[in-house]
């Protein structure tokens, strides 16, 4: 059915004129006799009061028009008002849906803190038995499997002081060499599903070997001469048969699988930190509660992420390397930090790096993979301005606004967004060293 303007005006009209009508005939009749009886309102008080009743009267007719024109015309009077409505929101959902479409993506699993496990996953070709374990310790220890028998694998990770790592900016190998990269931890290395600072090994038992055979390491020329050590220690037939089975020969495969069988073992899952996610209030101090709120909210927890505190890590969110962007500090750090590239190469403009894991981190000083870094309070600090673009200032150091700001030019949207940028107070950074301090495994915290 189709409403046409005619026979609205038609019946509006009529409405209308009975409505006049009745109003003229209720103020001339009814009031007559009151006028009569000495009571009445005057010419001026009855048309003051038709004029009332009468707005009154067309008033509630034009309500009923407009009703019932609504409800039998709808396609005419309400889907034309609607039909604009929901073009203003389809417009207003797609410009939201593109201005998300830009946003980083932050998956749940990557807010999350948890606390790390007891035990690490073993592959099916190479399970986790005590037996293996001590034979993997007794190896791990041993000097004869250097080329001069001068180092062992404990040599340049040592557990009880330097938190499974050697304190030296450069690992020493045989005859003093010096090597071209820090030494990384040891502990939770079982965690770690890339391995060296820049992930070239995916296993442990690959790992095994690489330090075996590097000749500024432990400088054996062969898998066959490091087979050739072992045999020659009459203890070792029969570990390798009580951990392997009667048939267990002693060949490269099983030396380095005893080796990440025992790397598997050595887990600190005792820090303040684990007891706090557990249930612990006073595990942690207010500093460290502070630091870890800021890790969190400055992002340092996107690329540090999971139980082990790395994207690199079994377990956890993946996100196993990252670049550094030492281009924004200052010239000497960018400098020092920038010469070896990494997994990236040579030729790259940025050094791309495996993310290692913090935990026990306040222990393995010196940092950075050249060792560079003394101090884990500076560490935080080339952190947040590398990787957060933050800057960081002096507590009471006034800071022009301008300097807070970054701005940034969209191709896409043809526009500029300005956005804050991260400041950082030296509070701030001692709150986050806090918060490192406390990954530290209670075991290995000096007595």
């Amino acid at each position: 059915m189709e409403a046409h303007l005619t026979q609205i005006w038609i019946v509006a009209g009529g409405v209308l004129l009975c409505g006049l009508g009745a109003v003229t005939c209720l103020v001339r009749g009814d009031l007559k006799p009151m006028r009569a009886s000495g009571q009445g309102l005057g010419r001026h008080g009855r048309l003051a009061l038709g004029a009332v009743l009468g707005i009154g009267v067309i008033a509630f007719t034009i309500k009923l028009i407009a009703l019932f024109f609504l409800s039998s015309y709808p396609t005419q009077t309400i889907s034309p008002i609607l039909a604009q409505s929901q073009m203003g929101q389809e417009k207003a959902q797609e410009k939201a849906a593109r201005l998300q479409a830009r946003m980083v993506q932050v998956p749940k699993a990557w807010t999350l803190w948890e606390a790390l496990p007891e035990t690490a996953p073993a592959p099916i070709e190479n399970p986790t038995t005590k037996s293996k374990i001590a034979l993997g310790k007794q190896l791990f220890h041993d000097k004869n499997l250097s080329q001069d028998r001068s180092l062992s694998c404990a040599s340049c990770h040592d557990i009880d002081q330097y938190g499974g790592a050697d304190g030296k900016k450069q690992a020493i190998g045989v005859q003093g060499a010096v090597g071209h990269r820090n030494t990384p931890t040891v502990l939770n290395a079982a965690f770690q599903r890339r391995l060296f600072w820049d992930g070239r090994a995916s296993s442990l038992e690959q790992q095994a070997l690489g330090p075996l055979l590097n000749p500024i390491e432990m400088g054996m020329p062969s898998d066959e001469a490091v087979v050739a050590r072992v045999i020659q220690e009459a203890s070792y037939p029969p570990a390798f048969r009580q951990a392997f089975g009667a048939d267990g020969k002693i060949t490269i495969k099983t030396i380095t699988q005893a080796l990440a069988a025992y790397q598997r073992s050595l887990i600190t899952p005792d820090s303040p930190y684990d007891d706090f996610i557990k249930g612990d209030a006073t595990a942690l101090s207010e500093a460290a509660q502070r630091g870890m709120f800021l890790f969190a909210d400055l992002g340092c927890k996107l690329c540090h992420a999971g139980p082990n505190f790395s994207g690199a890590s079994l377990i956890g969110p993946k996100r196993p390397y990252a670049p550094l962007q030492s281009h924004r500090l200052a010239e000497k750090e960018a400098q020092a930090l920038s010469q070896d590239k990494g997994r990236a190469g040579p030729e790259s403009d940025l050094g791309v790096w495996r993310i290692p894991s913090l935990r026990n981190v306040a222990l393995t000083a010196p940092y950075f993979h050249n060792g560079s870094v003394d101090t884990l309070s500076e560490a935080v600090r080339i952190m947040a301005q590398a990787q957060l673009n933050a800057k960081i200032i002096e507590e009471k150091q006034f800071e022009p606004k301008s300097d807070m700001k970054i701005l940034r030019w969209s191709q896409e949207d043809r526009s500029f967004t300005l956005t804050q940028k991260k400041i950082l107070q030296q509070k701030d950074v001692s709150d986050l060293v806090a918060f490192l301090e406390a990954l530290t495994s209670r075991s290995l915290q000096p007595k």
